[in-house]
């Protein structure tokens, strides 16, 4: 599952959140988002260009700098901005995490992957997207994007995990969201499709979640064959 990096520099949430999961109800149907939106999906993230953004939502740059407004390097950091808020906003429309108790048949395993399902089938529809998230989280926007996401995720592990103890718990947090970043960063890098992510990821849980006893005992060593009489 991602993890949380931290947050966002002091003075620039208000510009990320306002288009962001906690303002999607008015970000949904804010002209300037959903023009980043559409660039993103079908053209991807070096597409995005202010003037472009502009152009689509039918407003001028000085509308865009005054929703986003930031600080230093003005035109980056505004469409870096921009992107974060659009990815965000996207997110709270497409990905839905049932956030419900698990079923008390539902093996851990069961409980992460459904997890796993919910966060990575979206993107593995719209690839763009996901390139852009990995994209925009290095950017000093990132972190907020980052915490958002894992702030979706993180109920629905905490609930599977109730109750087991806390080192493993620690210990699947932390292997689980080190192989959700690296998985991330490969398809961004054109190493893997996002359609090959999640079949990596169950791999991991599987690991984490069996009894790897057997497979992990030495193998007795081959005898040689008897001679014969």
């Amino acid at each position: 599952m991602p993890r949380n990096r931290g947050t966002e520099p002091a003075g620039e949430a208000d510009a990320i959140r306002s288009g962001g999961m906690s303002g999607a109800g008015s970000s949904a149907t804010d002209p300037i988002v959903a023009a980043a939106i559409g660039i993103l999906e079908t053209d991807g993230y070096d597409a995005v260009t202010l003037r472009e953004v502009a152009r689509r939502a039918r407003v001028s740059l000085g509308t865009i700098y005054k929703r986003f407004p930031t600080q230093r390097e003005r035109d980056l950091r505004t469409r870096d901005a921009l992107i974060s808020a659009a990815i965000e906003t996207w997110i709270a429309a497409h990905i839905e995490i049932d956030v419900e108790p698990p079923s008390p048949d539902e093996s851990v395993y069961d409980g992460l992957m459904r997890m796993l399902r919910a966060l990575f089938e979206p993107w593995a529809r719209r690839p763009r997207m996901l390139e852009a998230y990995h994209r925009v989280t290095g950017s000093p926007h990132g972190a907020a994007l980052h915490a958002s996401t894992f702030s979706l995720v993180a109920p629905v592990g905490l609930r599977v995990l109730d109750g087991l103890d806390p080192t493993y718990v620690d210990d699947v947090h932390t292997i689980l969201g080190d192989a959700c970043d690296a998985a991330i960063a490969r398809f961004a890098e054109g190493h893997i499709e996002a359609t090959d992510i999640l079949p990596r990821l169950e791999r991991t849980v599987y690991r984490l979640t069996a009894d790897n006893a057997a497979t992990t005992a030495p193998r007795p060593e081959a005898r040689p064959p008897r001679a014969a009489v």
